[in-house]
């Protein structure tokens, strides 16, 4: 359940570390040690193949966080990275992420990575993000995009927690939550959709805890309509689908499922032995999980999910 007036990604960080730390050293250590194998030479992180980019080393360096092993020499490292990325063109995603990586080094005593910066440089980050407004009232993923994307919303309502600014027009940005929401009580990404997805819909209601937070309102949640939509994306293989089309199950979906179903008070409505049993499947001997029993590699990204999934389960 939420605690209200904590910044959302606070609340996140300390449910899954507190989560696994219920698991043995060995385990964090294990995945701990992954992830620091894939920190490349210029101090980021990839995907499964090319450069190192801000939104992979986000993952890792989450990852690492919440299994107690982002080390001072990761977060020196990391720091270099990022500040080869400070002046780069950047994208909501990116933006979010080298906003939160930043943090995270901080928090774990590395160097501040914006202390050269401007002075006004959150006034500069907060005007930038608001050239990705669009006329909906959501954000977009770009500047001058022409309607707004519920993931890319959450992503901005994130960044101002971590610039301690409140979001701007939130009014504006419930009409647009309104526009995409459905019947069945979840989100869907763009307006022509109209059957809601996992991600989406845990987006939604990030965003929607996020206003009521800013408004000194409480951020319970309760929609039975929500949380049955959420418990029936949990298919025979006990993870959870994007969307009630989707073929086979992720673990994005199931991480964002259980975690939405967590904020929502609602955790006892996924079949949680099954969902344990799903994401133990993922884990690989060396460390690291793979995205779902469709995939053979594991990366940081899927790997965070992993982590964040096995968090949130009784075992």
């Amino acid at each position: 359940m939420p605690d209200d007036g904590v910044p959302y990604l606070a609340q996140l960080t300390v449910r899954l570390t507190e989560g696994l730390a219920r698991q043995t050293d060995a385990f964090r250590k294990l995945h701990g040690a992954y992830l620091r194998r894939l920190q490349n030479s210029d101090g980021g992180f990839s995907g499964r193949e090319g450069d190192s980019d801000l939104y992979y080393t986000g993952f890792a360096l989450r990852g690492l966080a919440v299994v107690d092993e982002l080390t001072p020499e990761v977060c020196d490292r990391a720091a270099g990275f990022l500040r080869q990325s400070l002046n780069r063109q950047a994208s909501v995603v990116d933006f979010f992420s080298l906003l939160y990586a930043c943090l995270l080094i901080q928090m774990q005593g590395g160097p501040d990575v914006l202390a050269d910066s401007p002075p006004d440089w959150p006034e500069r980050v907060a005007a930038l993000l608001e050239t990705y407004r669009t006329p909906d009232g959501g954000y977009a993923k770009t500047a001058g995009g022409p309607s707004g994307s519920t993931y890319h919303t959450f992503l901005v309502a994130l960044c101002y927690q971590l610039l301690n600014r409140p979001v701007p027009a939130p009014e504006s940005i419930e009409r647009f939550l309104d526009s995409r929401q459905r019947e069945d009580g979840g989100y869907v990404e763009i307006a022509p959709m109209k059957r809601s997805g996992t991600n989406p819909t845990a987006a939604g209601v990030g965003v929607r805890q996020i206003l009521a937070v800013q408004d000194g309102r409480s951020e319970e949640y309760s929609d039975d309509k929500l949380e049955d939509l959420l418990a029936s994306m949990q298919n025979a293989e006990g993870g959870f689908q994007a969307n009630a089309r989707a073929p086979l199950a992720d673990l994005l979906s199931t991480f964002t499922g259980l975690w939405t179903l967590d904020r929502i008070g609602a955790l006892a409505r996924a079949d949680q032995p099954a969902a344990l049993h799903y994401v133990q499947s993922l884990e690989l001997p060396n460390g690291g999980f793979r995205g779902g029993l469709w995939d053979d590699h594991a990366d940081v990204e899927y790997t965070f999910y992993g982590l964040g999934a096995l968090a949130l389960l009784p075992h």
